[in-house]
């Protein structure tokens, strides 16, 4: 490795001195950060970490509501799927020699159907409080936000029914 110069160290000082950050200087002047951090010690620098510490919050935030938003689409779907159960089924089959297609309507999904609906719920259940619980900073604040989260779902839900009333009355 090759030795850094005294020309090099005042480079790193010069463009410290402008407000530019460890990684930006070592990109500049090709000597690792790791050097770069040294020379600033060396000299009783310090180099501003509030941009990186602004930006990495940030991004926490903006992770932790991409979180919520999944998860209330995972219990969107769940509750849509439970609330199904109880409709009419079409069951299927395509097949035997002459390829042909069959269909049946039940008059509700079979118990492994409903079986499976159950434990998707539940697993979305658990994972929904996982995630508000780590981002709503406990079990307090996570019933908080859930409750929330339930009274948009059935705002939603009214609205769904309203407008699938109006549709079948236009019919």
């Amino acid at each position: 490795m090759p030795r850094i110069t005294d020309e090099q160290t005042t480079e790193v000082l010069r463009l410290h001195s402008e407000g530019l950050s460890r990684n930006e200087i070592s990109r500049r002047t090709g000597i690792s950060a790791g050097s770069v951090t040294r020379i600033g010690h060396a000299a009783g620098l310090a180099f501003d970490r509030s941009e990186t510490k602004h930006a990495n919050e940030a991004r926490q935030v903006d992770l932790a509501a991409a979180r919520i938003r999944l998860a209330g689409k995972m219990l969107h779907r769940s509750e849509r799927m439970l609330d199904e159960l109880d409709n009419p089924y079409l069951v299927y089959n395509f097949g035997g020699k002459d390829n042909t297609y069959e269909e049946h309507t039940l008059e509700r999904a079979p118990v492994e159907v409903r079986r499976n609906a159950v434990v998707t719920a539940g697993i979305t259940f658990d994972k929904l409080t996982r995630i508000v619980e780590r981002d709503a900073g406990g079990v307090e604040s996570a019933a908080g936000v859930l409750d929330q989260v339930a009274g948009a779902l059935q705002a939603a839900a009214d609205v769904m029914r309203d407008e699938g009333a109006t549709d079948a009355e236009a019919e």
